[in-house]
Formats: structure tokens, C-alpha cells, sequence
């Protein structure tokens, strides 16, 4: 095999980001010389607005037929609106919350076919993560919910409504990343469990998705010791060839998880973690956000050497490129579907839950107690803003709740927080503001995990996007419903 065969092989098996709403000639140049496709990121200004990026799409296939990839979860996991908006499809913890299986295919399908009108053919999702932690504190609001069986149902209607669309899903984080305490981006998390419990718990929702015809696989970064002994299962062939490929019988595309995280490449950088996840039996390589044009020449060059020096076969690697040609074959022939925004929105009113009695709201001060986000969720904007006359974001850690009770004297008061579970100071600084103002209205945007004791009004959205907050602006009466989308549940 020739080293220019080699190098196309090589190319066809990354995804490597970019800068930009427009390509840039090096990608351009890559494409045509065999590249895979790429990963689309928001914070590398990929998105700066749906016409631009069906514009950036379109340019892309004018020199090749790629995969063109992104992280577009719906809910606090949002990319198309570049994260200067929130997402206005809500979230699986939402959607496990209501329970309908046919409302997630809608909403799922809803949000492909906004993939499919500006050029994305492979989502990176759904997440059908178990989320066993409470503390968990990358995947929460993310998963469907703490019920493996729950889970499945809901991951095979998510996969189902996003291939109705003509996109590509992709299960994501093999083996399962909801019983962490740690987030892949900063370490390898632990995933404590033996044989019998994954296949009990993590493993559950991943068969239902195969059922479904889940055209990828995500790998997670994980150090699962029952299978991996140590390493990342994106690294280990254990985990890939044995249990994914061998034992669960899935032939489809395997994709890892960004290789500039720390828990997949760590001190050996990303090409070497690029050649050893092909080795496990990985087919696309996410490279991520800040790994563009110098490391996927690295990386094409550290693969070549690979399998010359023998540490990687040449059929391995011939294998994976296989792998990305059927997906494009098959996305060649797929159907397409048109958005349906009133499904998300009724999706996020039946997935409310209120307690306690509502109080009158006379001139409602809205206090939002902030909260740190995790690296997958990124900055993007939340809470009940657009919607309250009067609002304060505060420090949730070190705010005092003198002034704000001040500012609250003789008004209406609604706090709120979001995943407050996992924040002491805003736990403290609820309790503080609930023994002077009983008559406050609790918002929970995240897990409702932690509730104050006592009897209070107390609303859970199980999620902080832009359809969960209009749900709830309207129940609060900071807005007004309109017909789309159907009325409140409970």
C-alpha cells in the first residue's frame, strides 16, 4: 500500500474542527484529499447563524461528500443557536419526566430536520447515559432519567425521530458516563461497576438503541475497570471490538468522544490516542474544538507511521474508512421530515411539576442564584430573564440575602436556582431567603434533587432551555400561553 493510499485512508477516519463560519483552504485542501468530514463547534465560531452555516455546509460539499457533525443535544446541550441563545427544544430530562415516547420522537425529529436544512447529517446524539450520581457533574439534565428501562424507551424514540429526519444518530457516552462523579474533559472518571451491573443498568438503554438502528456509537472516556483494566474505554479494544462489537452485535459507526479531552489523550497526545482508539476499533476520530489543521497533519502522519511500524493493521484502519463510506451511503438515501416547534413546547409544559399552593405574584422580583456550568453545556443563556420585569442574577455562593429581600419588600418573590443539589451556598442562601419570605416561589431549572423542607411552592422545569422557561414564565403568570404546544401538565 502506498503512502499516499495510506494517507486517504488516515484522512477518512478524522473529524477535526475549524475556525470560522467560512472553510478555511487547508480544510478545503484536506477534503479533497480524502478528510472524513469535520465537527462543527460553536465557540470556534462555526455557528454564527443558520443561513451562514447552510451556506458553510454547502461550500464544504462542493469539493467532497462529508460528514458534517455537532453536539446538538436540544436542551442546556444547544449549539445551533451558537450559544447566544438557548435552546428552544427541551431537554431528556424533560422529555423522561413527561414519559411520552411518541412526544420524544417528535421533538427529536423536530430537531434533526433543523440539523438537516442547514447541512448537519450526523448528530451527536441522544445521551442515553443512566444518571445513577446525583453529583454527576457532566451529564444530569442530559440523560432521560435514573431508570435504565425509562432510558431505553426514550433513547430509542430519540434515535428513531432523528433518522426519520435523514440525520444520523449517535448513542452516546459508551459504555456510560451517569454513575460518574467526574467529567471526562478534566480526568478519566471511574465507573465502579462489575459485570452484572452494567449489563443491568448501562448497558440497557445502549441494546435499545441498537434495536433502533442507531447508525454510530459515541465512546465515553471512561475508566471502567470491569472491562477496561485502567485505560479509557475510547481506548480499549475490550470495550470497542469486545463488548460493542462482539458481544452487543453492532456493526454501525463507532465515534470517539473529543480526543482533546483529558481523558482520552492525557500525556500522550492526540495523535497516539488517535492511533490507539482505531486499534481498539474506533471508526471516526473527534479530534475537538481547538485541534484544526496542525494536529490533523499529526495525526494523519502519527496513523501512516502506525501502520508501517506494524501497531496498527492496515485492514483495521481500511475497515474504519469502510464504516464512514456506509454512513454516507446510507445518508445518501435518507428521508427527510419538517420541524414541528409545538411539540417541543408541549413538551416543556407537561414536563413541569409544581407542589404547594401558587401565591399572587404582585410585581414579581425574579432572584436567579448563578451557578457554575459544566464544559459540555458551555455559557449558554438560561433562567426566566426574557420574561421578568424586574430581575437580579446573583452569586449563589457568596451573595447575602439582606439586599435582596430589601429589593423584594412588599412584591411578589421567585428564586431561582438550578441544580442546587450540588451547590451548598445556594442551598444556604435559599434557606435564608424562604425563613423571611415563606411566600416565595422556589424554581428548580435543573434536578430537582434538593428541596427546602416545609411546605412551599416549588416548580421543577428538568431543564433551563428556552422552552423550559417559557413553560414556566407561564404557569408563574410572567407570561402568556398561546395556543402552540398545548396546555400545562402537571
Amino acid at each position: 500500500m502506498t503512502d499516499d493510499t495510506l494517507s486517504r485512508l488516515a484522512r477518512a477516519v478524522l473529524l477535526p474542527a475549524f475556525a470560522g463560519d467560512t472553510a478555511p483552504r487547508w480544510l478545503l485542501e484536506e477534503l479533497e484529499r480524502g478528510l472524513g468530514g469535520v465537527t462543527l463547534f460553536a465557540l470556534n465560531g462555526n455557528v454564527s447563524g443558520t443561513a451562514e452555516l447552510a451556506r458553510l455546509t454547502a461550500d464544504l460539499r462542493r469539493v467532497a461528500d462529508p460528514i458534517v457533525t455537532i453536539d446538538e443535544e436540544g436542551g442546556d446541550v444547544t449549539r445551533l443557536g451558537g450559544h447566544r441563545t438557548a435552546s428552544p427544544y427541551p431537554g431528556n430530562a424533560a422529555l423522561g419526566a413527561v414519559d411520552d415516547v411518541e412526544l420524544t420522537r417528535r421533538v427529536y425529529r423536530s430537531l434533526a430536520a433543523e440539523l438537516a436544512e442547514v447541512g448537519v447529517n450526523l448528530n451527536f446524539a441522544p445521551s442515553v447515559d443512566v444518571n445513577a450520581a446525583d453529583d454527576n457533574p457532566i451529564i444530569g439534565v442530559r440523560a432521560f432519567g435514573a431508570d435504565p428501562e425509562l432510558v431505553a424507551r426514550h433513547a430509542a424514540a430519540a434515535v428513531t425521530g432523528t433518522q426519520e429526519a435523514g440525520v444520523a444518530a449517535c448513542a452516546k457516552h459508551f459504555p456510560g458516563h451517569g454513575a460518574t462523579v467526574e467529567d471526562s474533559h478534566l480526568g478519566v472518571p471511574l465507573v465502579d461497576a462489575d459485570a452484572d451491573l452494567l449489563e443491568r443498568r448501562e448497558l440497557v438503554p445502549f441494546r435499545a438503541a441498537l434495536k433502533a438502528d442507531v447508525r454510530a456509537v459515541m465512546t465515553g472516556h471512561l475508566n471502567v475497570p470491569a472491562l477496561t483494566g485502567g485505560e479509557p474505554a475510547t481506548l480499549s479494544h475490550a470495550v470497542i471490538t469486545g463488548l460493542l462489537r462482539g458481544r452487543l452485535g453492532f456493526d454501525g459507526v463507532v465515534v470517539t468522544d473529543a480526543l482533546d479531552m483529558k481523558g482520552a489523550s492525557g500525556s500522550i497526545g492526540i495523535p497516539e490516542a488517535s492511533v490507539r482508539a482505531l486499534a481498539a476499533g474506533a471508526d471516526l476520530l473527534c479530534l475537538g474544538p481547538r485541534e484544526q489543521e496542525d494536529t490533523t497533519r499529526a495525526t494523519v502522519a502519527a496513523i501512516v507511521a502506525a501502520v508501517r511500524d506494524g501497531r496498527l493493521p492496515a485492514e483495521r484502519l481500511e475497515d474504519a474508512a469502510e464504516r464512514g463510506r456506509a454512513l454516507r451511503a446510507w445518508l445518501a438515501g435518507a428521508p427527510s421530515a419538517g420541524t414541528d416547534r409545538p411539540a417541543a413546547l408541549e413538551a416543556a409544559r407537561r414536563a413541569l411539576t409544581f407542589s404547594g399552593e401558587l401565591p399572587d405574584l404582585p410585581d414579581p422580583l425574579v432572584v436567579e442564584l448563578e451557578a457554575p456550568g459544566n464544559i459540555a453545556v458551555g455559557p449558554t443563556p438560561w433562567g426566566l430573564g426574557p420574561w421578568a420585569s424586574d430581575m437580579v442574577r446573583v452569586d449563589g455562593e457568596a451573595a447575602a440575602p439582606g439586599p435582596l429581600l430589601e429589593r423584594a419588600a412588599g412584591r411578589g418573590l421567585v428564586i431561582v436556582v438550578r441544580d442546587a443539589h450540588r451547590h451548598a451556598g445556594q442551598r444556604r442562601l435559599v434557606n435564608a431567603l424562604l425563613a423571611a419570605r415563606p411566600d416565595a416561589v422556589l424554581v428548580e431549572m435543573g434536578l430537582p434533587v434538593w428541596r427546602p423542607e416545609g411546605r412551599l411552592a416549588y416548580l421543577a422545569t428538568y431543564g433551563a432551555t428556552l422552552a423550559n422557561a417559557r413553560a414556566a414564565a407561564e404557569l408563574l403568570g410572567l407570561a402568556t400561553a398561546d395556543a402552540a404546544g398545548g396546555g400545562h401538565g402537571g
